[in-house]
């Protein structure tokens, strides 16, 4: 390879460097801002141009917390918590087997049954609102955070069992041929075996459907009130008629993005493996 040749692919992988930072910095930038503006009070967060140099408080975080006066944080906290996680584990027990059978085990057309799978999603989630609120009704789940947990689950289970599918087509056959010869059921050949050398993968597709769960807003405001109120429909609580308390709104965003945010950042190389796994042959 020639001097100009290597120049010229070193100039690239820094031009590429260069505009890759540029882009995080952009993304970053919005959160960094809502970080700032959290820690200023309401006369100075709501200054047009917003001040750099204003005082730092954390009166925002107070009466997010409901030190205040004002309604405490923690039972929509841990609704969304327990929504999340609940139906993020239901996904995967249900999404591990069907992906197995569509990929290791394929069964006909299992193209065919992909594409229904992805097709689900297709439908805007408004369209079937109110079919689900009048079931919800006279069923008597509304206000039920265990509605929440089915819904979530439903909802994610197609997109896992797509993702799924792709990441367990790279498992060996040849391991489940000798673990089958030596005896092992499918149970212990999808935890002991499949589960162990897609777990990259799995860890992915967990991660997606717990941010899809904690985020999702539409299902839980219409179909939830008091006891099984979640963390963005808290949130939409400090929009009032009284106007946007600006500080306050910021802060309260940063305390319910961090679960997401933390979620991320400890499961990111898994990530990155799991969306990454099958690019390369």
């Amino acid at each position: 390879m020639s001097a100009t040749v290597v120049k010229r692919t070193a100039r690239r992988g820094l031009g590429l460097g260069l505009m890759a930072w540029l882009a995080g910095i952009v993304f970053f930038l919005p959160i960094a801002w809502m970080a700032l503006t959290s820690f200023h009070s309401e006369a100075d967060a709501a200054t047009n141009p917003p001040s750099l140099t204003a005082s730092l408080t954390l009166d925002g975080y107070r009466e997010f917390f409901g030190t205040g006066g004002g309604a405490s944080p923690w039972p929509a906290l841990i609704n969304s918590t327990v929504a999340s996680l609940v139906s993020t584990l239901c996904v995967l027990l249900l999404a591990l087997p069907a992906a197995y059978a569509l990929s290791i085990r394929p069964v006909k057309k299992w193209t065919d049954v992909l594409f229904f799978f992805l097709s689900t999603k297709m439908l805007p989630v408004v369209a079937g609102l109110l079919p689900v609120y009048l079931f919800a009704k006279n069923a008597g789940m509304l206000d039920n955070i265990w509605l929440l947990v089915i819904l979530y689950t439903s909802m994610n289970l197609p997109i896992a069992v797509w993702m799924m599918q792709s990441f367990l087509a790279e498992v060996p056959v040849a391991v489940i041929e000798a673990a089958r010869v030596d005896g092992a059921r499918l149970p212990v050949i999808l935890a002991r075996v499949v589960a162990p050398i897609a777990l990259p993968g799995i860890a992915a597709t967990a991660l997606i459907c717990f941010i899809f769960s904690w985020n999702e807003l539409l299902f839980a405001r219409v179909l939830t009130g008091v006891a099984a109120e979640t963390a963005p429909v808290f949130l939409t609580g400090f929009i009032t008629s009284q106007g946007l308390f600006l500080a306050k709104v910021c802060a309260a965003s940063l305390v319910i993005s961090l679960p997401v945010l933390a979620a991320g950042f400890a499961a990111q190389d898994k990530l990155v493996q799991g969306l990454s796994l099958g690019a390369v042959k």
